[in-house]
């Protein structure tokens, strides 16, 4: 089996509240890409700390910190070709306002603030980020029947 490029993303507390988690993974896993670690937390300040520490000396830090704690996450890993860029343009631009129709910001988030996910920019960031919230054992190898009609 093939190792293919694994990304991270997260439904944040407003996703998970309004109930999006099924619809958002049904749009990952149709578009062929496999999710090979999940779980639902609520994220330690501590763990928010590390995973926001580039945006520490902006003005809108303290209030990122509190929201991604306020509730439960859904954190996951997904892998496939070009999983970073695929997940990005799936989840559309981060202001909901210029997002996309058919992304998922575009279909169902209104509010910058609360833009339902947050994904992996660069692969740099998703393994940064993969390392943060999951530890090894908890990563999933396995075939999909499906994947040689994925890709070449």
């Amino acid at each position: 089996m093939k190792e293919r490029e694994k990304t991270f993303l997260m439904v944040k507390p407003d996703g998970v509240q309004r109930g999006m988690v099924g619809t958002l993974i049904k749009r990952i896993e149709s578009r062929g890409l496999k999710i090979v670690a999940m779980k639902m937390m609520i994220i330690s300040k501590d763990l928010a700390a590390k995973h926001y520490g580039e945006h520490k000396d902006k003005p809108f830090y303290g209030e990122l910190i509190e929201f991604i704690t306020s509730a439960p996450v859904v954190a996951m890993i997904c892998e496939g070709d070009n999983a970073v860029e695929m997940v990005r343009t799936m989840m559309g631009a981060t202001d909901p306002l210029k997002a996309a129709p058919g992304t998922m910001r575009g279909d169902f988030a209104v509010y910058m603030g609360k833009n339902i996910v947050h994904g992996s920019d660069s692969t740099e960031s998703a393994a940064r980020e993969i390392n943060l919230f999951f530890k090894p054992e908890e990563i999933c190898s396995y075939n999909l029947p499906h994947e040689n009609w994925l890709y070449d």
